[in-house]
């Protein structure tokens, strides 16, 4: 394995049709892989518009299985241009049971893993629950041919036990695809205060894990929301590397180095420090003491 890994992001709108957001999520994943990315991350659910706005059981009709056409589109791609794919789809898993979940197609078109997004919002435009059941796979680092990485998706990213987890398993890369952003009234200081809170807290997981953080947004209006947009890539010690803008779509890239995680590691040894004998109380929702 190489130390230095080529990564690519994927910003991008999604529109009511399906197909031509598929079809233009391969093509970006054709150009990525020409401008040299080994690893390329798509946005959360690219394939249809975002549909936690409101709960309606049409939404359902956007649902695939694993092996469904956004999946075998993309195995295409991987395996002509060997570049690993994280492919995040509305997963049917049978009728009436659904996961936001991300596939992570390996260089040779196969499937090297799954995660399914555990931490599940309820909020004014982001109805997770009514559509989706919390993933059972557990927090998990993948190995691909290129590095091994983690996958978490979108509420996911504001929870550092998340990114913890992750990274023990071994993870040297954390990919956040996303679809996170503010109504479109809302002022543009609070939007601004919001966006730099889930910026730094991804960087903070970079930080405290000795990762590289890897964060791809919607952007554009969609409904009611105006999403950030403002996808990027941060070091191990936080800093950003390679940041799109807040309203086009556009690919960003950017090389990590493997060994960049290794010395990070040696020289910030959070791992090595963890009281992990006091932290039983992390497991209780909440401490009355």
């Amino acid at each position: 394995m190489n130390d230095l890994v080529q990564i690519g992001l994927i910003q991008s709108f999604a529109s009511s049709d399906l197909d031509q957001n598929l079809s233009n999520a391969v093509e970006r994943c054709l150009i990525a892989a020409e401008q040299g990315a080994q690893v390329i991350c798509l946005t959360e659910l690219f394939r249809s518009p975002y549909p936690c706005q409101i709960e309606d059981h049409q939404c359902f009709e956007w649902a695939e299985s694993l092996d469904g056409p956004s999946i075998k589109a993309l195995q295409l791609v991987a395996e002509k241009k060997s570049v690993v794919i994280i492919a995040p789809i509305f997963e049917e898993r049978s009728p009436g049971l659904y996961h936001n979940s991300a596939a992570v197609i390996d260089a040779d078109g196969s499937i090297a893993g799954v995660y399914r997004k555990m931490h599940i919002p309820d909020d004014p435009g982001f109805y997770e629950k009514f559509y989706f059941t919390p993933g059972d796979l557990g927090f998990q680092a993948i190995q691909t041919r290129y590095a091994k990485i983690g996958i978490l998706i979108c509420w996911d990213q504001w929870f550092p036990e998340a990114a913890r987890l992750t990274a023990m398993k071994g993870a040297e890369i954390l990919f956040y695809p996303t679809a996170i952003g503010t109504p479109v009234d809302e002022s543009e200081s609070e939007r601004e205060r919001q966006h730099t809170a889930w910026e730094t807290i991804q960087r903070s997981h970079a930080i405290a894990n000795g990762t590289y953080v890897v964060s791809a947004n919607r952007a554009g209006v969609e409904e009611k929301t105006k999403f950030w947009g403002q996808s990027f890539i941060c070091d191990p010690m936080g800093e950003i590397m390679e940041k799109s803008s807040e309203e086009k779509e556009e690919i960003v890239t950017a090389t990590c180095s493997l060994t960049e995680v290794k010395k990070t590691r040696q020289h910030w040894p959070f791992f090595r420090d963890r009281r992990i004998d006091h932290y039983s109380e992390l497991t209780k929702i909440w401490s009355d003491q």
